[in-house]
């Protein structure tokens, strides 16, 4: 039950991400379900091994590059999906830094909900 409302509270979060910035575009909500999984598997999958990867430059950027591995994953789910549209690399940085805010307070939101039971 947790994951499927995480599920589709991501992709309100994203639907708030291409409302509130122009740089990125959601056509629909089910686009927007489609986007969120997508993001959530690269994140699972190809983020660790980036991470790997650029470890060197992560540590002597004091972690910074991080941003840009998230970035190059909300990228790159745009350009696997029609209707999920990222204008440009900055407009990923920025629209990646807001959706991963809001899932922060989403994350913490759910904990708070679960404990309480």
């Amino acid at each position: 039950m947790k994951l499927i409302a995480k599920w589709v509270l991501s992709a309100s979060a994203l639907l708030f991400v291409a409302y509130v910035y122009n740089g990125v575009e959601v056509r629909s909500f089910a686009t927007a379900m489609g986007a969120a999984l997508v993001i959530g598997l690269l994140n699972a999958v190809v983020r660790p091994v980036l991470v790997v990867l650029t470890l060197p430059v992560t540590v002597l950027t004091l972690g910074l590059f991080l941003f840009v591995i998230n970035a190059l994953m909300f990228w790159a789910a745009s350009a696997l999906l029609d209707g999920f549209v990222v204008r440009s690399f900055l407009a990923a940085l920025i629209g990646s830094l807001l959706y991963t805010a809001i899932g922060m307070v989403i994350d913490s939101a759910l904990e708070r909900l679960l404990v309480k039971k």
